[in-house]
């Protein structure tokens, strides 16, 4: 792998990498690195189309080796979606349906890929936000922290969370900030808020919510939780390098809070970042209906959006950075040959689009992600597949690679789809949700999207997105649509994919989505949760 691209480098791209090699046969164990972010969509790279954010390292990644543009999260909220990475299961299958089961003990009945791999002669660790639960972290060769709270779960051998060996960094990397009016405090350092903040010009009440924070962090460049996570990755990779090795980073950001210090904080003016188009969406026919933050108008501000996209466009400049220099270490001690890179996120952030902020709904923004491989010599350089594709199919690509396929999965490798040996016809993503008053299901068949409750009787609206025709999910074809009639050929089409895929995963909801009429147009009044 040749060097990625300088730190800081907004240029256009400047040129085409060379098409690696397909027919070398791998005369060394593939190791695996597998770099995680938190809450990055899947358009906030430049090389997914982005004419704004520059993410040079990303780009290049993408350029030695294969970009999925149809990859889905398994569940768009945090410790579902990671647990149905780690074992290519459902979230049903894992009986990790929200974020509290991070604390479940009898919780996933499967092993994890890296559990896989170390138990057949692998050295492995896992550093930054391990945020599923805790069993699947005890193989590794260096002990995994803990993310929150000050107990360790059964089994942990850390002596400190991950949270607490954060803040020591920092503190131990940040020199006290003079105070000044409007400074506020976090785990991350002070920092000085936008309007959007819930705390901006007032004095902070209790432990202010994480959501709610955006602003400018007031500490050194490389005093973040980027840099804390990316330096110890580093460090591993030196301790991994004489024999096979899996190794993940977890980078937190660009979930919240949304703060950045300098230089990131200004890499994106706000006042050249475009309103989203659908941020004035009135969510008439939709199966979302607004929050109380969203009733006041907050996500449909365009000042506030621009804002807030500028410190988000800034924290993935942070990660692309130093996912630049991760993959030049790796250059470095030799390993990029025989190392499979794979770049993902476990869920999005919507950005004002449809005047929403956040997860947990699977509009674009939230659900779909990014996905980038490489492995020189095996997966082509410059490889785009629009194939759909979810979490589910990380499992079983990896083991495949690292040359321990066959155990069991609900997803299916997609190197056939890499080397151009399948072509994808009839492939659908599904995301899942645990929810009454919303949507629990959405499947896409790379054209269509449709999206249903997880029971007959779920006072949730349903929904069908053309997105070759409507990319901004504005027009829900079915539910309060009165031209709905028109479409149900296509509904009755999709949900019959839904259900074959409920019938195959063994879901506990497949009799109920069965019996569910085709067009709901009860929307539940409770919040959206």
């Amino acid at each position: 792998m040749r060097p990625l691209w300088p730190i800081f480098t907004l240029a256009l791209v400047l040129g085409n990498s060379h098409a690696a090699e397909t027919n070398r046969p791998a005369t060394k164990p593939i190791n695996l690195l597998f770099i995680m972010t938190d809450q990055q969509r899947w358009d906030a790279m430049s090389c997914a189309g982005n004419t704004v954010l520059k993410t040079p390292n990303l780009d290049e990644l993408a350029r030695q080796g294969a970009r999925f543009t149809s990859f889905y999260s398994a569940c768009p909220v945090c410790v579902p979606a990671r647990t149905a990475i780690f074992t290519g299961h459902s979230i049903e299958s894992n009986h990790v349906l929200s974020n509290a089961d991070a604390e479940r003990t009898d919780a996933p009945p499967f092993p994890s890929f890296d559990q896989i791999l170390l138990r057949h002669g692998y050295r492995g660790e896992y550093h930054g936000k391990f945020h599923s639960p805790y069993q699947l972290a005890l193989d590794y060769t260096q002990p995994v922290r803990w993310l929150n709270g000050k107990k360790a779960p059964p089994g942990s051998k850390s002596e400190i969370s991950e949270s607490e060996a954060f803040f020591k960094f920092v503190q131990q990397n940040a020199p006290p900030t003079p105070a000044k009016p409007g400074l506020l405090a976090s785990r991350h350092g002070n920092y000085t808020p936008i309007p959007l903040d819930e705390n901006y010009g007032k004095t902070p009440v209790g432990k202010p919510s994480q959501a709610g924070m955006y602003g400018r962090l007031e500490v050194p460049a490389g005093v973040s939780h980027t840099a804390f996570t990316a330096k110890e990755g580093m460090v591993a990779l030196d301790r991994l390098k004489g024999s096979p090795f899996t190794l993940t980073i977890s980078l937190d950001p660009p979930h919240p809070p949304m703060m950045v210090a300098e230089p990131y904080y200004s890499l994106y003016p706000s006042d050249r970042i475009p309103v989203p188009a659908s941020i004035n969406d009135p969510r008439t026919n939709s199966p979302y209906r607004p929050n109380k933050r969203e009733d006041s108008g907050a996500y449909r501000n365009p000042t506030n959006i621009r804002q807030m996209t500028s410190i988000y466009y800034g924290m993935v400049a942070e990660v692309d950075e130093w996912v630049g220099k991760i993959l030049r270490r790796l250059d470095e001690l030799g390993l990029a040959e025989n190392t499979l890179v794979i770049f993902t996120s476990d869920h999005g952030e919507m950005l004002g689009d449809h005047g929403m902020h956040s997860k947990n709904v699977f509009y674009e923004g939230s659900a779909h992600v990014p996905l980038l491989l490489c492995l020189p010599g095996m997966i082509p350089a410059g490889t785009v597949i629009q194939t759909p594709a979810s979490h589910l199919d990380l499992f079983p690509t990896i083991l495949d690679y690292c040359g321990q396929a066959g155990h069991a999965s609900e997803g299916d490798s997609l190197r056939p789809f890499i080397e151009g040996k399948e072509s994808g016809t009839g492939r659908v993503a599904v995301s899942e949700w645990n929810s009454q008053t919303v949507p629990g299901f959405m499947i896409f068949d790379g054209r269509w999207k449709f999206m249903c409750g997880q029971t007959a009787d779920a006072p949730s609206l349903d929904a069908l997105y053309d997105l070759k025709n409507d990319p901004q999910e504005l027009n829900n074809v079915i539910g309060r649509n009165p031209d709905r009639e028109k479409h149900r050929a296509e509904a009755t089409r999709m949900k019959g994919m839904l259900v074959e895929w409920l019938a195959r995963v063994k879901s506990p909801h497949l009799e109920s989505v069965k019996a569910r009429p085709l067009f709901v147009q009860i929307r539940a009044d409770a919040p959206r949760t």
